[in-house]
């Protein structure tokens, strides 16, 4: 049974670590795109309290190191994650952020730490951390649903990780049956309850996933409204112009008068130009003889 235990610690392990490495995907994207988008800072800052504490247990807890390793990879992979996001996130969206980090990653974990290490003594502490790390557990798998607003409203899962939901699922239910056998409560409980909210997520992620414009589908639709607003590119001789400046060039080209008519007036312009005074009477005279035989 010990050795049961044990495998099912390891796959639990690799199942976590597997979770923690989830946001990966989601934080290429930010840094690709320079911001953090309608992505959610709260999975992540409660993520790292979640893990500190866990880290922390597994060190006051007899035979804890599977819970200090995986633990302890999630916590550093999530300090990663949360100095992105502050650096990605709009400027209001950072200083909030900022607060919370510094309220509950910061100074609520230091608080822990030293009543434990100072007030506390025996199995008193491991009780402490235990109940604090299952409630913060629950709070960790809990916090993705705080997208599933976003995710109801726009009928889209684009800001709603598959993987995310889906190894929370599947550590939600390796580490509650590591728990059952090793008959600790503050590891089964939170834990089951994030295999049940896990569950939840992945129905949701389902229900709305063909709902979810995909890349092609915008790419088409843009090129559609690019058709018809007449800014569409063609390629001339190596030369991009635009259809519509051509439209207007050619418009210009029709509006132009004849060159016969050009040629005309053109002549009889510069034939002024070139008379004297005496030629211009003379032919003015010339011009005014001849309205006066065409009117009668």
């Amino acid at each position: 049974m010990a050795n049961f235990s044990f495998i099912l610690g390891i796959i639990g392990n690799v199942i976590s670590i597997l979770m923690f490495a989830a946001p990966i995907k989601t934080f290429k994207r930010i840094i690709k795109k320079k911001s953090t988008e309608d992505f959610k800072g709260i999975p992540y800052i409660t993520t790292l309290l979640s893990t500190s504490l866990w880290t922390f247990y597994g060190l006051l807890k007899p035979g804890g190191l599977l819970v200090v390793t995986v633990n302890g990879t999630g916590a550093t992979l999530h300090v990663l994650y949360v100095t992105l996001f502050l650096i990605y996130a709009p400027k209001a969206l950072k200083i909030q952020s900022m607060k919370m980090v510094a309220i509950i990653d910061v100074a609520f974990f230091g608080v822990v730490v030293a009543i434990t290490l100072l007030a506390l003594h025996g199995t008193t502490r491991l009780t402490f951390v235990g109940i604090l790390c299952a409630g913060l557990n629950i709070g960790m798998y809990a916090s993705p649903l705080a997208v599933t607003r976003t995710v109801i409203k726009m009928k889209s899962v684009e800001y709603m990780p598959f993987f995310l939901s889906f190894f929370q699922f599947l550590n939600g239910g390796a580490w509650t049956a590591y728990a059952v056998l090793v008959k600790d409560y503050y590891i089964g409980v939170p834990n089951g309850v994030g295999f049940i909210l896990g569950a939840a997520q992945l129905i949701l992620y389902f229900i709305y996933y063909k709902s979810t414009p995909t890349k092609s589908t915008e790419e088409k639709g843009s090129a559609h409204l690019v058709k018809r607003g007449g800014i569409q590119m063609k390629d001339v001789d190596g030369d991009h112009v635009h259809e519509n400046e051509n439209s207007r060039n050619l418009h210009k080209v029709k509006s132009l008068p004849k060159p016969s008519l050009v040629r005309q007036y053109s002549e009889k312009l510069t034939k002024t130009l070139s008379n004297n005074p005496s030629s211009l009477a003379s032919q003015n005279q010339d011009d005014i003889e001849k309205g006066l035989k065409e009117a009668q």
